[in-house]
């Protein structure tokens, strides 16, 4: 078997040290068809007047050769 990277006695040092952030109350999210309507909306519907804005980075910086 493989070696440890560090001691044990370690483990859990920073989420120990992390001070304890109490959980927000936030809306329901929506689940089912109603995401998939959100989702269709968000992609489609929206993204129609600026269409050609989401494309994939065709020449992305230092990848000329």
């Amino acid at each position: 078997m493989g070696k440890v990277h560090g001691s044990l006695a370690r483990a859990g040092k920073v989420k120990g040290q992390t001070p304890k952030v109490d959980k927000q109350e936030k809306k329901k999210k929506v689940t089912g068809r109603a995401k998939k309507r959100l989702l269709y909306t968000r992609r489609f519907v929206n993204a129609v007047a600026s269409f050609g804005k989401r494309r994939m980075n065709q020449n992305p910086p230092g990848k000329s050769g």
